[in-house]
């Protein structure tokens, strides 16, 4: 009964992160100790002021629509939180609060998009960056980059991808799979590319703005020549260990956001009462919560990359922010261990849940098949588990 499905879902691809991580867990489900790397969310708990904000919302009955836009207060405070730490200047009218991130980005493809319309998309990406954009009826343009440039695009290679029909550029950063962060100077050299090109928009997911190990966080809106050509994605999954709440926010120039009100109110209204609630006591509280997050992170980032510098054959970039590591794996391919043969990442990652009982997720589904994505959001002690493991199940690759 398949063939009765649209042609926009049949030609959509299953995340592969939710499929390694469901793996991960029929496996677990069977008695099998499985360390999950696969799953990009903070193993922390939501800080006690941010469920207790929750509960108390529930007490007081936020239990009615809201303004499809988000309540006015938690917008003011988004609004606030721009100005204090991103230097950036938008009005509470410039900003709607979604069901996460994800929705924010698909608000913004679906309201900027046609059919045909090119959307520049530096490789590794984030899985959902090209299925939303062939959702929205867009064509992806793939921009590959590579280790040795810590996987950030150039200013020439965005230069040489624009054509007629480029619509936007989406760039991550921190990123998502690599934890490359593009430097103020970087970002000011792609911006001057993007001035000479006036009708191209800016999509800036910067998600995990705050898990950053090498210093403030830089937006590419900050360059006033494009400010008005960017849409900045935000929320408060990954900075409050609030993945479940489904609170993202996005910020914009006025017609957009009022374009995607109108998109937003035909189909989700708002966010919840309650995850809006506590979004905004996150927003306004104490956030030593991330400091001392962050210092785990880097931590364990620390643990990780000594822990693959003991395994030959792996080359890894060392993550500036995030929490994964995004290692070459192209030394195992073609290799055996009597059983099994490596042909690929999505091999690889099969062979490392069957034989070490590690998940992980293929770098194919994130645009870059030589590698294989492994998050360190897990315990030290499930990290050393898992690199002991590794190192092991490796080694038997001949």
């Amino acid at each position: 009964m398949e063939k009765y499905l649209s042609k926009r879902l049949q030609e959509l691809s299953e995340s592969q992160t939710m499929a390694m991580t469901q793996k991960a867990r029929d496996l677990q489900a069977q008695g099998i100790a499985v360390v999950s790397l696969s799953v990009g969310e903070p193993d922390f708990f939501t800080p006690d002021h941010v469920k207790e904000a929750a509960k108390e919302a529930v007490e007081n009955n936020f239990s009615f629509y809201t303004p499809v836009e988000g309540y006015m207060d938690l917008r003011q405070a988004i609004s606030e939180k721009f100005k204090k730490e991103n230097h950036l200047d938008y009005s509470p009218q410039q900003i709607i609060v979604s069901n996460g991130a994800k929705h924010s980005l698909s608000n913004v493809f679906l309201a900027l998009i046609d059919e045909g319309d090119e959307v520049i998309i530096p490789a590794p990406y984030w899985v959902s960056y090209a299925e939303l954009v062939k959702l929205s009826g867009g064509k992806n343009v793939i921009v590959s980059t590579t280790l040795e440039s810590k996987f950030k695009m150039t200013p020439a290679q965005l230069e040489a991808a624009i054509t007629q029909k480029t619509k936007a550029l989406l760039l991550c950063s921190p990123s998502n799979p690599t934890g490359s962060i593009y430097t103020r100077e970087e970002l000011k050299a792609l911006a001057d590319i993007l001035a000479k090109h006036p009708g191209i928009f800016v999509i800036s997911d910067e998600i995990y703005e705050h898990i950053n190990f090498i210093g403030k966080h830089h937006s590419i809106a900050q360059n006033p020549e494009i400010f008005d050509r960017c849409v900045v994605i935000n929320g408060v999954s990954k900075s409050f260990a609030m993945t479940g709440y489904r609170i993202g926010y996005m910020a914009a120039p006025l017609w957009l956001t009022k374009a995607c009100s109108k998109l937003q109110g035909q189909q989700t209204s708002n966010a919840s009462s309650i995850a809006q609630r506590a979004a905004l006591a996150a927003l306004k509280g104490d956030n030593r919560f991330i400091q001392d997050m962050v210092a785990a992170f880097v931590r364990r980032r620390d643990l990780v990359m000594q822990g693959l510098s003991e395994i030959p054959g792996l080359r890894c970039d060392v993550p500036d922010g995030a929490f994964y590591v995004f290692p070459d794996v192209t030394y195992f391919y073609g290799k055996s261990d009597g059983e099994t043969t490596i042909q690929n990442d999505m091999d690889l990652c099969l062979y490392l849940l069957d034989k070490a009982h590690i998940a992980a997720v293929p770098g194919d589904a994130f645009g870059e098949p030589r590698c294989i994505r492994l998050s360190y959001a897990t315990s030290d002690e499930n990290l050393k588990t898992a690199l002991a493991n590794l190192k092991t199940a490796l080694a038997k690759l001949k």
